[in-house]
């Protein structure tokens, strides 16, 4: 299998983005342990500090979806519950 590289948005509300934020910092170490993680980057707007991207590259899509299956996920979602205005997710390849 190919090399997995995701994209995700994740836009916070306005009234939330320090819960998201922490929330987020916690899934790095763990995610960066897991199986097929070979890069997981937090990284938060200069200009809309709301609008915080995740860079990953993942051995395959297979692990990666281990990964969003993953128990640390799930918490997140129920703590950010209400305070995400978005989340997208791109998976790409590299082509070069």
């Amino acid at each position: 299998m190919t090399q997995l590289t995701i994209v995700a948005n994740i836009i916070a509300n306005e009234d939330s983005i320090d819960l998201v934020k922490a929330e987020l910092l916690k899934l790095i170490d763990i995610t960066r342990a897991e199986e097929g993680c070979l890069q997981y980057d937090l990284h938060q707007d200069n200009d809309n500090p709301a609008h915080f991207m995740f860079y990953e590259n993942w051995v395959n899509r297979d692990l990666w979806q281990t990964h969003m299956n993953a128990q640390h996920l799930a918490d997140y979602l129920t703590a950010t519950d209400g305070a995400v205005t978005s989340f997208t997710v791109k998976e790409m390849h590299v082509i070069n």
